[in-house]
């Protein structure tokens, strides 16, 4: 059973997840290149999966925002990658890595015309989000990172247990597999 603060915090990340972020995080915030500070990502397998002959060229236009808030995200008008620099310092290393892969999706998925946030859908629920973290497990799988660490990794502040199962359901990754 979550703590009153534990549940405070959960309910606030979800309600932040449903306003327009995106708008008020863009505030301030100054874009750079992206191969200024994320080097050599043009040239991982992962991120030619997602962005094909096309890559260099995408990689070479895209631009990093730096954000007070969250960890990762897509600006939904222009594509651009918003990132917390105190994430980037003081964040786990393959989990960085590994939401630079899923934003890179979304990127993409910006580019191919999706609405990013679709407030049809539950975050857990949205086309977007499962494209993104299905193609994320497969790089995690890579890196051989066991189940039970990716599911770890899935888990986030705004995601209850009951979200992260329907995240996984979602993905077509069973349950039954993963060690607790």
């Amino acid at each position: 059973m979550a703590s009153w603060s534990e549940y405070f915090v959960l309910r606030m990340f979800r309600l932040l997840r449903k306003l327009p972020l995106m708008k008020i995080l863009r505030f301030g915030t100054s874009t750079e290149k992206f191969t200024d500070y994320f080097k050599g990502f043009e040239g991982v397998k992962a991120v030619r999966g997602i962005f094909g002959d096309d890559t260099d060229e995408i990689l070479g236009k895209l631009k990093v925002g730096f954000i007070w808030f969250g960890y990762m995200a897509v600006d939904d008008e222009d594509g651009h990658l918003m990132v917390n620099s105190r994430y980037l310092e003081n964040g786990d290393k393959t989990e960085i890595y590994l939401d630079v892969i899923h934003e890179l999706c979304h990127v993409k998925q910006h580019l191919d015309g999706k609405e990013l946030f679709d407030s049809r859908y539950d975050y857990v629920d949205s086309p977007t989000e499962v494209e993104a973290y299905r193609y994320t497990v497969i790089e995690a799988k890579r890196l051989g990172l066991s189940d039970k660490r990716i599911l770890r990794y899935l888990q986030t502040e705004w995601m209850s247990d009951a979200d992260l199962r329907r995240l996984v359901s979602n993905m077509g990754i069973d349950l039954q597999n993963v060690e607790k």
